[in-house]
Order: C-alpha cells, then sequence, then structure tokens
C-alpha cells in the first residue's frame, strides 16, 4: 500500500499540468491529418528559431551522437527535443514494470496518475536538462553571457520543452496519426537524408567548391569538368562529403528493413461468446519494434556524453583514459572517439575502417548485437508485452486459442514471444551495423527509426482506411 501511496503524490499536482483534453467524438481522417501537419509545422518552425541570448554555440558538440534519436536541433528552440519525454517515459516504464511504483492500468485512476506523474517527471527532466546545458557552458561561460540571459535561455528551453510534451500529448489522445515521438524523430531523419542529397550548399574540400548534396554534386562533377570518368567517381567515392555510394546504401537498408517488417507467425484465436468466430494473434519478428534501438541509443550517447565532460577536465586520468578519449573535428566542430571504451563501441564508419581495425569492428558487433537482444527481451517484461501479460490481455477480452486451456496460455505464448523479441532485437542490432559499415546517410541507427515509424505510420494509416475512414473527402 506504501508503495502505491507513491503515485497518490502526484495527485495535488493535477490540476496544475497543462492538459490535452480527449477527443469527445470520432476525429475524421482529414482532420487527423490537419493535426498531425500543424504539430509537424510547430515542430520543424521551433528546430530554426534560435535561442536567444546565447553567447556562442561554436565549441564542440557533446550531444553530437544524440541529435538523430532526440529530435534536436544545436543553438535553437528545440536544443533539448524529445529527450525529456524519452527519459521519463523508459524510467516510468521501468519503475511500473519493475513493480517499484504499483500501477494497475485497468483502473481509469489509476492510469490518469500515471500519465500526470510521468508529464510531471517529464517537465523537471526539462528544467534539469535546461539548466545542466546553460550551467555548463553549452552556450557561453555563464559570466559572459549574464545572470538575466541565462535565465531567459532556461525559459525558452522549458517552455520549448513543455510545448513538445503537449504535442506528443495531442498525437496521442487520438487528434492525429500515431505519436509526436515518432513523428518527430522520423522527420528530423528524413530531413537529415533529403538535405544530403540535395543540398544545394558548397563546401571547400581542397580540390575546389563542391556542393554539399551528393545528386547535385554528381551533375555539378559531371558538366563542369573534363575528365567525365573521374568526375563520377568522385561523386560516388568522395570522403568528405556525402557520396553517392551512401544514398544508394541508405536505399538498399530502407527496403531490407521494409522486407523484415513482413516476417510474423499468426496464432488463431477464438472468440468464446461467437460461435465459430476466430481471428489472428501476429506475433511479428520485429516485436519489440525500434525500442532496442532508441534505447541503446540513449544509453551511448550518455555515456558518450559524460566521457566527454570527464575527458575535458581530466585527461591526464588513467581511469578517464581508459573511459574514453576524444578528438575534436575542425571542419565539423564534433569530438569523435579516438580510444578507450567509447571507441570500441562507436561503429566503424565504412568498410576501409573495420579493414584498418577489425578488433574495433568486432567488438562492436558483438556489443551490438547481444545489447540489443537484452534491450528487447528486457522491455517486454517492462512494457506490458510479456507471455504473461499477453495471455492476460486474450483472457480479458474472452479469446482462446484453440486446443489449449486458458491456463496454458503462457506457456504456449512463451515459445514464440521472448524468442521472437531476441532474434528480432539481434536483427534490429545487424541491419543498424550493416548500415553504418556501408556508411548510410544518417548512420544506421537513424535509418532504422525512420523506416520504423514510417512502416508503423503507413499501418495507422491503413488501418483508417479499413474502418472506412475516406482519404480526402
Amino acid at each position: 500500500m506504501a508503495k502505491f501511496r507513491l503515485l497518490q503524490l502526484v495527485k495535488p499536482c493535477l490540476c496544475l499540468l497543462p492538459e490535452i483534453n480527449s477527443p469527445d467524438r470520432r476525429i475524421p481522417f482529414r482532420e487527423k491529418i490537419l493535426w498531425t501537419a500543424l504539430s509537424l509545422f510547430i515542430f520543424l518552425v521551433s528546430s530554426q528559431i534560435p535561442l536567444y541570448g546565447i553567447a556562442t554555440s561554436k565549441t564542440s558538440d557533446p550531444f553530437y551522437w544524440m541529435r538523430v534519436i532526440l529530435a534536436s536541433n544545436r543553438g535553437t528552440l528545440m536544443e533539448l527535443g524529445i529527450s525529456p519525454i524519452i527519459t521519463s517515459g523508459m524510467v516510468m516504464q521501468l519503475l511500473a514494470g519493475s513493480k517499484i511504483l504499483e500501477v494497475d492500468q485497468s483502473l481509469k485512476e489509476d492510469r490518469i496518475l500515471f500519465q500526470g506523474a510521468q508529464k510531471l517527471f517529464g517537465m523537471a527532466i526539462t528544467l534539469g536538462e535546461a539548466m545542466a546545458y546553460v550551467l555548463s557552458g553549452m552556450y557561453g561561460d555563464v559570466k559572459d553571457v549574464g545572470i538575466g540571459n541565462s535565465i531567459l535561455i532556461i525559459v525558452q528551453l522549458f517552455f520549448a520543452g513543455v510545448i513538445v510534451l503537449m504535442l506528443d500529448e495531442m498525437l496521442q489522445k487520438g487528434y492525429g496519426l500515431g505519436s509526436g515521438i515518432s513523428l518527430f524523430i522520423a522527420t528530423n531523419i528524413c530531413e537529415t537524408i533529403v538535405w544530403k542529397a540535395f543540398s544545394p550548399t558548397t563546401l571547400n574540400t581542397g580540390r575546389g567548391a563542391e556542393f554539399e548534396g551528393a545528386v547535385i554534386a554528381l551533375f555539378h562533377m559531371f558538366f563542369s569538368r573534363s575528365d567525365k570518368f573521374t568526375a563520377i567517381k568522385d561523386a560516388f567515392y568522395r570522403q568528405n562529403a556525402p557520396n553517392l555510394t551512401a544514398l544508394g546504401a541508405t536505399i538498399l537498408v530502407f527496403f531490407v528493413v521494409i522486407y523484415f517488417q513482413g516476417f510474423r507467425v499468426d496464432l488463431t484465436v477464438k472468440y468464446q461468446k461467437i460461435r465459430g468466430q476466430t481471428g489472428s494473434y501476429p506475433i511479428k519478428l520485429f516485436y519489440t519494434s525500434n525500442m532496442p534501438i532508441i534505447l541503446h541509443s540513449t544509453l551511448i550517447s550518455n555515456l558518450y556524453f559524460f566521457s566527454q565532460l570527464l575527458y575535458r577536465r581530466w585527461k591526464s586520468s588513467m581511469i578517464i583514459n581508459f573511459f574514453g578519449q576524444w578528438q575534436e573535428v575542425e571542419m565539423t566542430g564534433t569530438s569523435v572517439p579516438v580510444g578507450g571504451l567509447m571507441y570500441y563501441v562507436s561503429p566503424p564508419n565504412s568498410f576501409l575502417e573495420v579493414w584498418e581495425d577489425p578488433i574495433h569492428a568486432l567488438f562492436y558487433i558483438l556489443f551490438m548485437l547481444t545489447s540489443c537482444a537484452l534491450l528487447s527481451k528486457l522491455w517486454i517484461d517492462v512494457s506490458g508485452t510479456s507471455s504473461k501479460d499477453v495471455a492476460k490481455q486474450l483472457r480479458d477480452q474472452q479469446m482462446m486459442i484453440p486446443g489449449y486451456r486458458d491456463t496454458d496460455l503462457p506457456r504456449l505464448l512463451n515459445r514464440y514471444i521472448p524468442t521472437a523479441a531476441m532474434t528480432g532485437g539481434m536483427c534490429i542490432g545487424a541491419l543498424t551495423i550493416l548500415a553504418d559499415f556501408l556508411g548510410a546517410i544518417g548512420s544506421g541507427t537513424g535509418i532504422l527509426l525512420a523506416v520504423t515509424i514510417i512502416y508503423q505510420l503507413f499501418e495507422t494509416v491503413y488501418k483508417e482506411r479499413e474502418q472506412g475512414a475516406p482519404m480526402f473527402g
């Protein structure tokens, strides 16, 4: 009872928290498209509005590795991205799944309290991260920025974070398609891929000005150089800017992931109340979807961040050097691991790097596959999608599997669900490794996230269509 009262502590705060009311009617498909587009527009605009009061943002970016999965943009209102939502959601799920926080999702009051606690925790994380960013000197020394500007930056980041929370809640409650988290991640990744393919900006690569976009660079090189063969070769293999090989690898991985999405096992289920009525319960290979890679990336990115902070302060420490050694890249303004544990858990960027340091590649492969499999298994235990949870859901819906008793359901499902979760996690890890080794645009993690999210969005639209919702009329 004492554990349950931890959730009750949130009750007095519910009236102070901003909230989106659930729709009191069925939202038409066209209206869902409108709200989804509006949410996306607000996010994209906020990603381009610079923070007022910052002294500088030219220092090395310690969160460079996290930008893809956090849908954040440095020096703008979307500096924090969806980090507070992801962190609060994962922590609350872990607390609930491990029974540290007792929640009965069948009770409406518990669901409201749990959602309120998650929102309150997300707002607290937003404020904490905003203060940490300012105090750590991300925007210049606090003395140079000034107390007033420092407070103003924190306020801007906090309110931008609250807006993201509200947009996600609006979509989750049925006003839009999917969730804000998925929408913002996919948009951020797709924007990166499209930009690196068609960017009209020019770069100085030491051989004169070249276009950043791989496709535009191909036409520019072909028509501006006399040696056409060398021009095409450079467009496919140039090292200091996006090339066509990387773009081709991105498209290849995209279709491979879609192909794997179709792998599943369908269990026949029968409705107890309706005689002769049968259906199917699909168990997909990607049972936990993209959660393994999100959990993995969040964990590794946080380790990168703390390793960089420690290395800057205590470069001479043997323990800190064992944890990670970093070097700043002048062209991109980012820091990359060049030694220590962080180097071995970071992906090689091409097959050439694999050939030059096979131990690094082997360690990374083993670490990636193992961590994704274990995180996938952990997620089904804490998110309410384990064999016991699914068996309970089927019983609650008066459904059964022909030839098996209700008491046998957990044992039967245990043959498929844990295997699908761990195998799917390893496949996600393997596809991420493949994309990284091929040098795909946006990193393997980013492409995996984008493809799985777009596929989920497609499934959502297809379900809407099955339910009779007109697409555009």
